[in-house]
């Protein structure tokens, strides 16, 4: 047995050579897919309300319609993705052609829509913002689930999540810093013209970024022998219980998806500029600092106990902040500046939990599923972002908000408790569900071990 292991543990470290090119390239595309996501997530609700003409409860059954599709779409999507493989690999692929499609519909998705009648921009705008959802699907799930196959080594697959969230932090925080100020220069006083071509700006930048990393990635994971079939996704939901955990945790980024959503008009009424969200753009860039350490960290401590400990803190500095208020703007951005550190840094954590999944559930049934994995990552983020979309557009009925006009006292306390307070609540349900979470690095190299003497006992010539 100790001979087998010592095989084994040759074979893991010949297949760990990856590059510091190969790290690069894959933070590049994630962070030139998550400029779009940044785009859309960002914005699109404010394009809707403020620039199309279309009410917030409109807007709200699109994101509601959006999500029920993608209920049904996502995890079909990925299913199939798990039994196909190509001489490019099995993920690497979709991102040689995906750029493309996520390009040009997300410049779709700002069409300004000129001279429609009201009803036309809400079928259009729907029906872009469901087709855009669909292609982010097909983009995003071979991105993360690629991580899964460039090594099965746990610290260097957390140190590959890690630069995948950079990356997506560094995409979406992008777009506060840039896009305003570039629409606001292209648009010429035309606001609906400006958000198009700021976006067309943006999505060129994004697309040769993208494209690298195809070009510079390697998959060398290889699957088990036995074939991937569409039935086996349902055993495999079924099967990885850890998932659902990790899931519900990944999910309670709904809170701060609303803070997201929130925070243009939050600086626009509470602050008084709406030009701040390019600070908070660079703030949310600068964050990504923390990704540095997380790697090293895990090592020493279980990721569990990191994301309990990140999200008890953030509790208390949302509780200090929310009694201290927001007159002051350089008081409001520190306290903006300690939560969204302390958010970006539970990125890789959970991610890194959630492909750590992909193992348990390889054990359990026999087949790789890390489409179907990351398809629950991918549905649950758009999930918790359209159910932000649809939040918001009730908050803003709920607290009276005016397009257009100035707010009253009332519905600009009732914002900041939402910008400040709310989630708090995120975090501690994030608390509670890590409290009972069981699956751990201990348990998942166990797994791990279990998988190689099985591989070893069918194919002993190895």
């Amino acid at each position: 047995m100790e001979s087998a292991k010592s095989t084994v543990s040759n074979d893991v470290d010949k297949r760990e050579d990856i590059s510091k090119k190969e790290f690069a390239s894959y933070f590049g595309y994630g962070f030139g897919q998550c400029i779009s996501f940044g785009l859309v997530g960002s914005y699109i609700l404010f394009f809707y309300t403020d620039i199309l003409g279309i009410s917030a409860a409109a807007a709200s059954m699109i994101f509601l319609i959006a999500r029920t599709w993608d209920a049904i779409n996502d995890p079909m999507m990925a299913s199939v993705m798990d039994t196909l493989h190509s001489k490019h690999g099995k993920f690497r692929p979709y991102l040689k052609y995906m750029p493309f499609f996520i390009s040009l519909i997300t410049i779709v998705c700002f069409l300004p829509l000129d001279g429609l009648s009201d009803t036309a921009k809400i079928l259009f705008a729907g029906g872009t913002y469901i087709v855009w959802g669909m292609i982010y699907t097909v983009s995003d799930v071979p991105y993360w689930s690629l991580s899964t196959v460039m090594s099965q080594d746990a610290q260097q697959r957390t140190k590959l999540i890690t630069f995948a969230n950079m990356g997506v932090f560094a995409g979406i925080g992008l777009s506060p810093v840039v896009f305003v100020p570039l629409a606001e220069w292209l648009g010429q006083g035309d606001q609906g013209q400006g958000y198009l071509l700021a976006t067309v700006v943006l999505m060129a930048f994004a697309l040769p970024i993208m494209l690298n990393g195809f070009k510079n990635t390697k998959e060398r994971v290889q699957p088990p022998k036995a074939k991937v079939k569409l039935s086996d996704a349902v055993r495999a939901v079924r099967a990885n219980k850890p998932m659902f955990a990790v899931l519900v945790v990944f999910f309670c980024n709904v809170f701060m998806n609303i803070t997201q959503a929130l925070n243009v008009y939050f600086f626009t009424y509470n602050l008084g500029n709406a030009s701040l969200m390019s600070i908070f753009g660079i703030i949310s860039l600068a964050s990504c600092i923390g990704f540095f350490v997380i790697p090293s960290l895990a090592k020493r401590f279980k990721k569990k106990h990191l994301l309990m400990t990140i999200v008890a803190i953030d509790i208390v500095i949302r509780i200090i902040w929310f009694s201290v208020g927001y007159s002051s703007v350089i008081v409001s951005f520190v306290f903006i500046a300690i939560t969204m550190l302390l958010y970006t840094a539970t990125g890789p954590l959970i991610s890194s939990m959630l492909a750590e999944t992909i193992e348990y559930t390889e054990l359990k049934t026999g087949k790789r599923n890390e489409a179907v994995t990351f398809s629950g990552q991918t549905f649950t983020g758009k999930l918790s972002v359209a159910v932000a979309g649809g939040l918001t557009g009730v908050i803003l009925t709920w607290i009276n908000y005016s397009p257009n006009q100035d707010q009253s006292v009332a519905t600009m306390n009732a914002l900041f408790f939402v910008i400040a307070l709310l989630p708090a609540l995120g975090s501690l349900i994030r608390l509670i569900v890590m409290y009972f979470y069981s699956y751990t690095e201990d348990e998942y190299n166990d797994v791990v071990e279990k998988l190689e003497e099985r591989k070893l006992e069918e194919n002993p010539a190895q």
